[in-house]
């Protein structure tokens, strides 16, 4: 039973784009997109969160993917095919300058929050500034290659069904990556470190390594999520991809879900998606900042209930209910 509901939601996954679904199906699908490609950048953030490593400055890595792209296309036509590369290979270069001295003298707890929280709100101020290339405040366009409603070169495409599946393959590369992970000595490694760094480092565990072993690898899922965010919507602006307020989206988010458990970033993703969504199209500019304080309210009544999340929580209550006895065998009697 286990095993037959993953595939049964996978074979629904893979059949979305064809189902019934209305007039609203193509809209439908555009949410789809974007909840499977923030979960992406939730499940990235969770695996530095579930091991203390709270950062509040996602929105860096999340930034320097997805506008390395953009740019190298918009000014020198460089396809993502090779700007992928460059912008995880960016978003690493700054998570190892931001994580190298961090972890080397041991900046940890709400300390290495605010070094992270900088770290993005520079990286914000840095996009305005350099308005020239990134359009500052205002934003930047994806130039269009113009080559019709297929370009594999310049990945875009006029079919969302082909970002969708895009996006469920990356979201699911990142799944294993979390499995990976979960199921793997780092788990143990970055937990006992998390409990007590000292005693972690005397027993032979190399701290340092494996904080940033973690962290370059949060920071490359955040860096891809970017890079299929810029490329499904066309339009940057650092507002949305960088500084305190995407970061805290994030965070909220995966909180929201349970980054304990594999599926909790997706969940809380899901949520806030679809609640943002919901207050959006039923009453317009009506109530602006209205979902804004659902998610507050939620967050404190979360963090007090289910401290493991939405999804965590419900699942250890469901494992924790009592099942009935198994009825008894009658004993069987010799002939």
């Amino acid at each position: 039973m286990k095993r037959a509901l993953p595939l049964v939601g996978l074979h629904v996954l893979v059949a979305l784009p064809w189902l019934p679904l209305g007039p609203a199906r193509l809209y439908i699908l555009h949410v789809v997109i974007l909840i499977l490609i923030w979960s992406v950048v939730g499940t990235a953030w969770s695996l530095m969160g579930r091991f203390g490593l709270v950062s509040l400055g996602h929105g860096a890595f999340l930034g320097v993917g997805a506008y390395t792209t953009v740019l190298l296309w918009n000014f020198w036509g460089v396809p993502p095919w090779i700007g992928t590369p460059l912008a995880v290979a960016a978003a690493c270069f700054l998570a190892l300058v931001l994580g190298y001295p961090c972890f080397r003298f041991r900046v940890v707890g709400h300390y290495f929050a605010l070094v992270t929280l900088a770290l993005g709100e520079v990286i914000r101020l840095l996009i305005i500034a350099e308005r020239d290339w990134t359009g500052g405040s205002l934003g930047v366009t994806l130039k269009d290659a113009g080559a019709g409603a297929v370009n594999l070169v310049a990945l875009q495409f006029a079919d969302r069904r082909v970002f969708y599946f895009i996006a469920l393959g990356v979201w699911l590369a990142g799944l294993l990556v979390w499995r990976w992970v979960d199921r793997s000595m780092t788990r143990s490694a970055l937990e006992a470190i998390g409990e007590d760094e000292t005693a972690a480092a005397s027993v032979g565990i190399p701290v340092t390594r494996f904080k940033l072993k973690i962290t370059l690898l949060s920071a490359t899922l955040t860096a891809v999520g970017g890079v299929l965010y810029g490329q499904y919507v066309t339009y940057l602006d650092p507002g949305t991809l960088a500084g305190i307020g995407v970061s805290l989206r994030i965070v909220f988010a995966v909180v929201l879900g349970g980054m304990y458990t594999l599926l909790g970033p997706t969940v809380g993703t899901a949520l806030t998606i679809a609640l943002a969504e919901y207050l959006r199209v039923a009453f317009g500019v009506r109530f602006l900042g209205m979902a804004e304080t659902i998610y507050g309210l939620a967050l404190i009544l979360i963090i007090i209930f289910l401290p493991a999340g939405l999804y965590g929580g419900l699942r250890e209550l469901w494992r924790a209910r009592p099942r009935p006895l198994a009825a008894a065998t009658p004993p069987v009697r010799p002939a």
